[in-house]
């Protein structure tokens, strides 16, 4: 379970929001809604630990996030608006890191390229991929990373209607298999799964 109580964030000196609070169980997906610029990242990433709220707290599973950090960022992955790859880099080199960070990753390398179509790409280095490829290498570990929280900033970005879709099943079939899901995104998600939303 994830949950935050009494939640604000500053941001100089604009208050991005107060009293926000939340609560998300196993198969729950929370939305962040909002237009550009209303903090649904700043709120992310505080959510993840990056950011310090003026008040308030997180809780996974009954305990603060900055009881045991560590732990916490072990159970999560997060999708950015930068995905992270070295461009002199293949995508499976890219990809190696995450094996080497988790001991799981390594025999899901495979399955997810060939889930997210990148199987034909990768002996090609990363900056030769379009952005649209890139993102779905982001995908991939993702994947790999087997996290019970995921964590996504506007996953659509660069994607389009087919790659949009396989964003849609994937999160649904993480939340079908009792993962957590937490999406900043301007657009409307249409799943067949609780949804709590967050407007900012």
């Amino acid at each position: 379970m994830l949950s935050g109580k009494d939640l604000c964030l500053l941001r100089g000196d604009r208050c991005l929001f107060q009293n926000l609070n939340f609560a998300l169980n196993s198969g729950e997906l929370l939305l962040v809604e909002g237009k550009n610029g209303c903090g649904k990242t700043s709120l992310l990433r505080a959510i993840a630990g990056l950011l310090e709220f003026e008040t308030g707290q997180v809780d996974w599973n009954g305990q603060s996030i900055m009881a045991d950090h560590q732990v916490f960022c072990s159970d999560l992955v997060w999708l950015s608006h930068r995905v992270g790859f070295k461009g002199d880099l293949t995508l499976v080199e890219n990809l190696s890191f995450e094996t080497g960070l988790r001991a799981t990753s390594a025999d899901l390398l495979e399955p997810s390229l060939d889930r997210l179509g990148l199987t034909p790409l990768t002996g090609l280095p990363f900056r030769a991929l379009s952005a649209g490829q890139q993102r779905r290498v982001a995908l991939a570990r993702m994947l790999m990373a087997k996290a019970p929280l995921w964590m996504m900033d506007e996953p659509f970005t660069n994607l389009d209607s087919g790659g949009q879709a396989l964003v849609r099943e994937l999160i649904a079939e993480h939340l079908a298999g009792n993962g957590l899901c937490v999406v900043a995104s301007h657009q409307d998600i249409q799943l067949d799964a609780p949804v709590i939303r967050v407007p900012l």
